[in-house]
């Protein structure tokens, strides 16, 4: 025994460390590196996704508000044009109104103005068939000298000629 007690052989021990350190180093530069490259791209692709995908709903968020705001004035714009549209029926109703009670009245007044016409024309006809009569009953009682067959024959002549009042 060389003093190292348990049998222990320390260039084994250090054999086995360097290998180690080597296997360890090998695995460092061939796994570990090349994992951790890899893991780190990805990491950074998935952030720009990320990134890409806020973006991304940000602009949908603004554009959501942006036509929520255009519905609302919309909306409105819909309720104004509606209303306006009411308030225009209204007066085409009141100015086609106005235009009939204006027809009506026309028409009232032509009938009125036509019938004032031939109430004068009938009036006028009875005064010349009135006008007739009593000639011819003044003739007649020039004509004949008794008095009273000239009254009687006024009185036939006047009870044919005018319309009887039953009808």
């Amino acid at each position: 025994m060389d003093g190292i007690p348990l049998n222990i052989d320390l260039q084994q021990i250090l054999l086995h460390l360097l290998n180690f350190t080597l296997l360890f180093g090998g695995l460092y530069f061939l796994l570990y590196k090349p994992v951790k490259n890899f893991m780190a791209k990805r990491e950074d692709e998935y952030r720009k996704m990320q990134e890409t995908a806020d973006e991304v709903l940000e602009k949908a968020e603004s554009a959501k508000h942006e036509y929520e705001g255009k519905l609302a004035g919309l909306d409105q714009e819909i309720a104004a044009k509606k209303k306006a549209a009411a308030e225009e029926l209204e007066q085409m109703r009141r100015t086609r109104e106005q235009e009939a009670e204006e027809t009506a009245r026309k028409i009232v007044a032509d009938a009125k103005d036509e019938a004032r016409a031939m109430r004068e024309q009938i009036v006028d006809g009875a005064r010349k068939e009135i006008t007739e009569m009593v000639e011819q009953a003044a003739e007649k009682i020039l004509i004949s000298e008794d008095v009273s067959t000239t009254y009687d024959a006024f009185l036939e002549a006047a009870e044919r000629s005018v319309p009887d009042g039953n009808s």
